[in-house]
């Protein structure tokens, strides 16, 4: 262990369904599992976890799960002894801790080391506010501030050492062959779609209908379910498929995290939403859009202009599809945008290559926060 930290606690509630207690899912697993560190996480959604990760007891208040001690987060302010208190508190996205337990953190000798973990972002200003501090109005503790992201002068993304080792020994075929894919679906061109409702998934099916070659669009059960229930003439469940024109649409089961990143590596083309499966369509190497939750004000287009700056490197034809799928602009050629894409595809495979490497380049983030957190006590 190259920090001080022995003991850390995670607080997570859910707001995009599965992406934060994705993301806090992997940033406590992987503190557990490679640093050898106690980790509580506590959770107020327990249904949307076990989503994620079945082992999960939706009415259990205290659990074990995968080296994790995981407590159900009730809402509620219980009282707080300083001894309960862990060396390192993480806050995920400016959620708000229990009053007492603030209070037993400032009573805590030493003081734990405080963090609001934020969310992900590739716009500039985020560089000068990584690892600012920020006093308590009241209490003698203070918070940093630690952002994920893209840079250098960021904690950089969550990937766990192994990870790239897992991906290059994967095979594909035997994966997708269990998911129920028939050969035809596995030698297609294979999109999976995992997307907010608003999207115009419609438009894309239509255009894969009418393309020159056979596309298998795989989605997760519950996703996209009004559009994919048209296309199907049926209910959606885990199973479903039907074909038209060209393309073929599958309905998965909702699977655990380490299936859901073989989904990716598995795909020619992956589209994505939220923070944490657009962080493993990076890893996963493979071109794709990322479909973003949506803000007041069309903040949200800010944001995802700022990354396309940063990841798209001028090709013109991925902007086109992700600004038109977002709604950041208008596009009234879904046929036409999609073909552009595929004309650029052997150039989007080599930037999503390139791309990773210069993501590791700024080290993994669960190391980087621990010697921040280390630097501090």
């Amino acid at each position: 262990m190259t920090h001080s930290t022995r003991t850390l606690a995670i607080f997570c509630k859910v707001v995009d369904n599965y992406g934060d207690i994705g993301i806090c899912w992997r940033l406590g697993r992987q503190i557990a599992h490679e640093h050898g560190v106690e980790v509580t996480l506590w959770v107020d959604d327990l249904k949307s976890f076990q989503r994620i990760c079945p082992e999960v007891v939706v009415d259990a208040p205290r659990q074990l799960v995968q080296g994790v001690t995981v407590l159900h987060w009730q809402g509620k302010d219980g009282s707080f002894a300083p001894q309960d208190i862990p060396d390192v508190v993480i806050e995920f996205f400016g959620v708000d801790l229990p009053p007492a337990y603030v209070e037993a953190m400032a009573a805590r000798e030493p003081r734990p080391v405080w963090i609001n973990y934020e969310g992900l972002s590739a716009e500039e200003w985020v560089e000068g506010c990584h690892r600012m501090p920020s006093m308590h109005p009241r209490l003698p503790i203070t918070k940093y501030f630690f952002f994920p992201g893209f840079t250098g002068k960021t904690g950089g993304l969550l990937h766990e050492a192994r990870l790239l080792a897992e991906r290059a020994r994967f095979q594909p075929a035997p994966f997708l062959a269990s998911l129920g894919l028939s050969r035809n679906e596995i030698d297609a061109f294979k999109v999976s779609l995992f997307c907010y409702p608003h999207a115009p998934v419609a438009e894309l099916f239509d255009a894969w209908a009418q393309g020159g070659q056979p596309v298998a669009c795989l989605v997760p059960e519950g996703v996209a379910a009004g559009t994919v229930r048209g296309f199907l003439g049926k209910e959606p469940v885990a199973g479903a498929s039907a074909a038209r024109g060209m393309l073929t649409v599958r309905v998965l089961p909702f699977v655990p995290q380490p299936d859901y990143d073989k989904l990716l590596w598995s795909c020619d083309f992956n589209i994505v939403r939220g923070e944490d499966s657009w962080v493993r369509a990076q890893w996963a190497a493979k071109p794709f859009i990322w479909h973003i939750y949506p803000q007041d004000e069309n903040l949200h287009h800010k944001k995802l202009r700022a990354f396309l700056q940063r990841y798209a490197d001028g090709i013109g034809s991925l902007e086109r599809v992700a600004l038109g799928f977002n709604g950041a602009c208008t596009e009234a050629d879904w046929p036409g945008a999609w073909q552009a894409l595929l004309d650029d595809f052997p150039g989007l495979v080599s930037r999503a290559k390139t791309w990773e490497r210069e993501m590791l380049e700024n080290g993994d983030l669960v190391s980087n926060l621990l010697s921040f957190a280390g630097s501090l006590r």
